[in-house]
């Protein structure tokens, strides 16, 4: 009787450190996630865990973003396209002073017609930044920032100085969006190009 009370100690025993083991585990494991979501997203994570009112709420939806990034096609321009773009912003910029409202509505879509070409879904404004904030972390609150003085523009409540700000925030982000694909010389393997001589 006196064995089998031991041996059932023995197994409680090593019942318990297993599972303290794998809380430990656990608990790492989570703590390693959260480093690399909150250095993958930085400032962005932190307005996340506000807006969602909790660390694990918000993780969640930071995963999501990346799992949904992730199966889109994001693709940087041709350098002819990013010249096409390029001549556009400036064209738009020169035209601030004239027409400061009209250019933050051109700035905007320019911006959006930026991303389509990349291959950002065009869903609604919050998707658009959750979107963006998986591979832009850094620039993701200048678009928010940009987007909410258009807003104020929209009912009348922005100055010249705001639609200014908004401006520069959405070249912020167009900057960042404006990758671009260096052109790959042909290569012709050497048998070919025997043939061709």
């Amino acid at each position: 009787m006196s064995t089998i009370a031991t041996q059932t100690w023995i197994i409680l025993a090593g019942v318990i450190v297993l599972a303290l083991i794998a809380l430990a585990a656990w608990f790492f494991y989570q703590k390693k996630q959260s480093h690399r979501l909150q250095k993958r997203f930085g400032p962005e994570y932190g307005r996340t865990v506000d807006e969602l009112g909790s660390r694990a709420t918000a993780e969640s939806e930071l995963k999501a973003r990346e799992k949904r990034v992730e199966r889109l096609t994001i693709v940087p321009l041709a350098p002819p396209e990013a010249a096409r773009f390029s001549q556009a912003w400036a064209v738009l910029q020169g035209r601030f002073v004239d027409n400061p409202k009209g250019v933050v509505i051109e700035a905007d879509h320019l911006v959006r017609e930026l991303m389509v070409k990349r291959g950002y879904p065009m869903e609604d404004f919050e998707h658009r930044a959750a979107d963006i904030s998986v591979d832009h972390p850094a620039v993701v609150d200048h678009y928010r920032s940009a987007q909410a003085i258009a807003v104020r523009d929209e009912r009348g409540e922005a100055d010249t100085e705001e639609l200014r700000k908004a401006v520069v925030h959405y070249r912020v982000l167009f900057d960042e969006l404006l990758e671009v694909r260096e052109a790959k010389p042909e290569v012709i393997p050497a048998k070919q190009m025997e043939v061709r001589k």
